[in-house]
């Protein structure tokens, strides 16, 4: 089939992505009320908001996310009005939220900021902050691969055709000189697109012989027996790549300035608390993640998935920009145009006011 034939029944598949999403996850569920959470005696609304909508998945690549929840700082900075969670499982169907309204901010992986962004031709959504940057590894059964060569005719799980690793996982098979479809996966090395939630099943029967998954499924996969062969932050600059970025809904932040910023300065105030904090913070997230889904991470799984895991406020523009050249290479994206994702300015205004540096878009700001 021609290239360019290939590419566009590449991104015709992507663009069905959110729909089909969607229609499995809906738009996320509504996460437990927490003591944590609660409204301060005399605090008052935002720009007289009752609420603001806050989408997250229940990856500890979320942990601003969910220590954030946990631990109130959301809530303390918004006052009176109201921080209202939605959990999701995948980005394409938080960006569909996203743009139906149903979320007006949310914490998600820069693949599906990218194509929310270049599907909507710049107009639903802007990047306001980083989060965190790592946290993702090549975990494989020691008994079937032994070397990065031997990866090469094995079955490797990703988590969706597009997303994050996926995309990462296309992107270093093109570059060990392997040949692989985007679409159906198959090719020198076959790659099965497996929820993160199913794949640590799928290794255990021996169905997939590895995954390049996010925390904490790696870690999940490590306690099944598997050796970790790649953590993938070894292949970037300074070991850094932005793995969950911040975004609202364009209006919602022309409509809401100071929630938005109220709701950056809750992010700021938790990754400096993370940071200062990182066992609690560790407790904490794990708290949170088993109040949204009914079951908390072993120590085995959750020790070394949040070592792996740098909290940060930048969104280290810069990887974005070459992972989005990833998906390129890969036929899975057309050349995107990228300039005006980010909004840094609200971000900027919070960290000047906590006398912290500043960060860049990398030349992609809003005019």
């Amino acid at each position: 089939m021609p290239a360019s034939s290939a590419l566009r029944r590449s991104l015709a598949v992507i663009a069905a992505l959110p729909l089909l999403t969607l229609a499995a996850c809906g738009y996320g569920s509504q996460a437990k009320d927490d003591g944590g959470a609660k409204v301060a005696a005399g605090a008052k609304k935002i720009d007289g908001l009752d609420s603001v909508k806050i989408g997250y998945f229940g990856n500890l690549t979320h942990g601003t996310a969910l220590v954030g929840m946990q631990k109130g700082f959301f809530q303390k900075a918004l006052g009176a009005t109201e921080a209202d969670p939605a959990i999701f499982n995948a980005g394409p169907s938080e960006i569909e939220a996203l743009n139906s309204g149903s979320i007006d901010i949310g914490w998600i992986g820069p693949s599906p900021a990218i194509n929310g962004y270049t599907k909507s031709a710049g107009k639903n959504l802007r990047i306001i902050g980083g989060s965190a940057s790592g946290g993702v590894k090549l975990v494989v059964n020691p008994d079937k691969i032994k070397s990065l060569k031997d990866v090469k005719g094995k079955r490797i799980a990703t988590p969706q055709l597009g997303n994050t690793q996926d995309v990462a996982f296309l992107n270093w098979a093109a570059e060990q000189g392997w040949k692989v479809d985007p679409q159906s996966g198959k090719g020198d090395v076959t790659v099965v697109r497996s929820d993160n939630k199913v794949t640590p099943d799928a290794y255990k029967s021996g169905s997939v012989d590895g995954a390049w998954v996010p925390e904490p499924t790696a870690s999940k996969l490590v306690a099944e027996g598997g050796k970790v062969l790649l953590d993938e932050a070894s292949l970037w600059p300074d070991k850094k790549f932005v793995i969950t970025n911040i975004i609202v809904r364009q209006e919602f932040l022309k409509e809401h300035p100071k929630v938005v910023e109220a709701v950056l300065k809750g992010s700021v105030e938790t990754n400096k608390w993370i940071n200062a904090n990182p066992d609690a913070a560790k407790a904490a997230a794990n708290k949170q993640l088993e109040e949204d889904s009914g079951k908390a991470l072993p120590a085995e799984v959750l020790d070394p998935a949040w070592k792996s895991i740098q909290f940060t406020d930048d969104p280290l523009a810069s990887t974005l920009n070459t992972e989005a050249e990833h998906a390129v290479k890969a036929g899975l994206l057309q050349k995107p145009d990228l300039n005006g994702i980010y909004d840094l300015a609200p971000l900027n205004k919070v960290l000047k006011a906590e006398g912290a540096p500043t960060v860049d878009d990398a030349g992609l700001g809003a005019k």
